[in-house]
């Protein structure tokens, strides 16, 4: 039987599970902030949803709570207090009347409870299912159920060990090198290497204070350390009604303290190994299919250099690096997300889904790369977003915005796209150029450095490939101005003049620094 539309026909219609067509949210609540929040209020806004922010004190002033068609504080800076109090946040959704709540990635983004209890309020969850997030939020679980799905995984335990004789016999077992790592939680928290027996005891009381600390868990599991692994992840969408694709996947090595920097798609390895996109694919499929998963998500593995592959985990939600697979798949992932979670079915197969080009991101912090990418807060005194085509930046910042303390220093994220990775990376390169970011130390300098390394053109990636880029970087000699003159275009050196009083005057001394539009370092 149908049901009468509501007055706004332009409203998209979808299908339930009961057979009844029913219109979309009319209202969504962000339980996030910065970047990801405009994100999907931009996402609502074409939609014509309502959206509703949500901050602390400290994001008073920020750009998602001005873009937002309504904002309502739920408390003090600390995230502790704000952020993450599942209660307040549950609150102002039902005082502001929103149907539904989009976590974003980060704070609760994957935590079961929050999302089992967004269903008891009868409030939809715009993502998974709390089950699958229960499943796969514990990394020993997630093994546990790759292996049954005769998905590879990283030879290890399947379950935490906290008993020293113990795990001295399974890491022998392993072969050394191995890695500690938390059973919750992720980010590199309660992550350790051991390469010699004599340090394991140590290390596994320093990963478990570490992560019970992070996450309120102080288990960990051992697996066998893979040298110069490259991270390959693979995103999947589901629909509630059984029907699941992937989107392909993202090569993801390039990181800092086990956190991403750089993500692009294709990887390097698959365009070097076409088979693999399918090997993979189908790998993360019989994972998601398992925890008969719906909404987005993403398979993380490990692979060897000669393409071997292993699961990691899941992450039960959305990624930061989703453009650059809705750059190369043209399939709006948060779009999705929001129908999905509204009941409407898939109606992509997975032949529909196809690759074209190369993308790649480039996320911009707040930090100083020369200072073991040490947090940068303080005031933008200008911000200025490169542009042209195929770039795109998803920002959450504007000049005259002051950089919390509290939360993570992420200030945008730069993507481009273009039809191969070669022209992708010098597209990159220009964008970076027109990026003007002061009042603050930035990565600018950083990716100004990396897209003219050989390596990185070349695709030899492996998850140390940034330690030791900057480590390289750092032992460099200052480059006299001739020498340097000889290395930068002449366009750029007439910039460099033109900007240099003013990063005098604004913007703080890093050896890391770009010089406003024209990306250079000094």
């Amino acid at each position: 039987m149908r049901q009468r539309p509501y007055k706004h026909c332009n409203r998209l219609i979808c299908y339930n599970k009961v057979g009844v067509y029913y219109p979309l949210f009319r209202k969504v609540l962000i339980a996030n902030r910065g970047e990801i929040a405009v994100r999907i209020i931009r996402a609502l806004r074409e939609m014509r949803i309502a959206s509703v922010a949500i901050f602390s004190e400290a994001d008073r002033r920020s750009l998602h709570v001005q873009m937002a068609d309504e904002a309502i504080c739920v408390g003090p800076a600390p995230s502790a207090e704000s952020y993450l109090v599942k209660e307040k946040i549950l609150a102002a959704a039902k005082q502001v009347g929103a149907e539904a709540i989009h976590p974003g990635y980060g704070f609760l983004s994957e935590n079961a409870a929050f999302a089992k209890a967004c269903g008891a309020a009868k409030i939809k969850f715009i993502g998974p299912d709390w089950r699958a997030i229960e499943q796969m939020g514990s990394k020993t679980s997630a093994r546990r159920v790759a292996i049954a799905a005769g998905a590879p995984v990283v030879p290890g335990t399947d379950k935490g060990v906290d008993d020293p004789k113990a795990a001295r016999k399974i890491a022998a077992e392993l072969g050394y090198p191995v890695l500690l790592k938390a059973v919750e939680g992720g980010g590199g928290k309660g992550m350790r290497q051991v390469d010699h027996e004599a340090d394991l005891a140590a290390a596994m009381r320093t990963a478990a204070g570490e992560a019970e600390r992070s996450f309120g868990s102080g288990e960990v599991y051992l697996e066998k350390l893979i040298l110069r692994p490259r991270h390959i992840e693979v995103q999947v969408l589901g629909d509630e009604h059984g029907h699941l694709i992937h989107l392909g996947e993202r090569e993801c090595s390039l990181q800092r303290r086990h956190q991403k920097v750089v993500e692009e798609s294709p990887s390097p390895l698959v365009l070097a190994k076409p088979e693999l996109r399918q090997q993979i694919g189908e790998a993360a499929l019989r994972i998601a299919r398992a925890v008969n998963y719906s909404n987005a998500g993403t398979m993380e593995f490990l692979a060897d250099q000669s393409g071997n592959f292993y699961f990691l985990e899941m992450n039960t939600r959305l990624q930061v690096e989703h453009p650059v697979t809705e750059w190369v798949t043209s399939i709006d992932i948060v779009r999705w997300q929001i129908r999905i979670a509204a009941g409407e079915r898939l109606t992509l197969a997975q032949e529909d889904v196809h690759w074209n080009g190369s993308a790649i991101e480039c996320r911009l912090y707040a930090e100083d790369p020369a200072n073991n990418f040490f947090p940068s807060a303080g005031l933008l005194t200008h911000y200025e977003e490169p542009s042209g085509p195929g770039v795109r930046v998803d920002g959450g910042v504007y000049a005259g915005w002051t950089v919390p303390l509290e939360y993570d220093p992420l200030l945008a994220k730069l993507t481009v796209w273009s039809d191969t990775r070669t022209s992708a990376i010098e597209r990159m390169r220009r964008a970076v150029a027109e990026y003007r970011v002061l009042g603050v130390k930035t990565n600018l300098g950083l990716f100004a450095r990396l897209m003219s390394d050989a390596a990185w053109v070349a695709g030899d990636l492996d998850t140390g490939f940034l330690d030791r880029f900057v480590r390289q970087l750092k032992a460099e000699k200052p480059m006299a101005g001739a020498s340097r003159a000889g290395m930068l275009a002449a366009s750029h050196m007439a910039l460099q003049k033109s900007a240099a009083a003013e990063l005098r005057t604004h913007e703080p001394a890093s050896e890391w620094r770009t010089s406003g539009r024209r990306g250079l370092l000094r």
